[in-house]
């Protein structure tokens, strides 16, 4: 069964992200924690050392049992580490939303790899591709940046919302939406 995006009852400040490239289907409504770069400080040349990080602090989202959001430029799980973050599946098996991004000076073709829609699809994991320059598709940046920082390393920020996002996903029409749960 497909889930439907009512973009009527969507509250434009709500709106973390907004991706017209998504894998996935349905409401997740239980994550607070997201993991992003830290994009100031994206450099190609060192993505090994990123995907260190990210298994770094995977493991700590592991240990406290926590699912989270993974936000990163390029392609996550690439073997060409010029062209993403190489992570192998257990750096990053307690994210529950993976999101690739595109950048003014590092664009991004959506992953076509079977190795990684396996690992997407027959986990319930849901993927976002987010275009630099895209109409359509966007992260409003300031709504994480605007966070308390939990744990940061080198290229990675690491935040907790006090209540739950929600995440929506469109598996027909490949539209996917996070927000912002805030105190009204």
């Amino acid at each position: 069964m497909s889930f439907k995006i009512d973009s009527n009852r969507i509250i434009d400040e709500k709106v973390i992200l907004y991706s017209e490239a998504s894998m996935g289907n349905g409401k997740i409504d239980h994550i607070t924690d997201i993991i992003f770069m830290d994009i100031d400080k994206f450099n190609k040349l060192r993505t090994l050392e990123m995907a260190e990080e990210i298994e770094f602090l995977n493991n700590i989202m592991l240990r406290q049992n926590r699912q989270y959001i993974l936000i990163g430029p390029g392609r996550w799980g690439t073997q060409d580490k010029s062209v993403g973050i190489p992570v192998v599946w257990p750096q990053i098996c307690n994210a529950k939303i993976i999101v690739e991004l595109g950048l003014p000076d590092y664009p991004l073709d959506a992953s076509l790899g079977s190795h990684f829609f396996h690992n997407v699809t027959s986990m319930n994991i849901g993927y976002f591709s987010v275009q630099h320059g895209h109409s359509t598709n966007f992260l409003r940046w300031e709504k994480l940046n605007g966070k308390l920082i939990l744990h940061r390393t080198k290229y990675f920020k690491h935040i907790r919302f006090d209540k739950p996002v929600t995440v929506l996903m469109d598996g027909r029409e490949r539209k996917s939406i996070i927000l912002e749960n805030k105190e009204t």
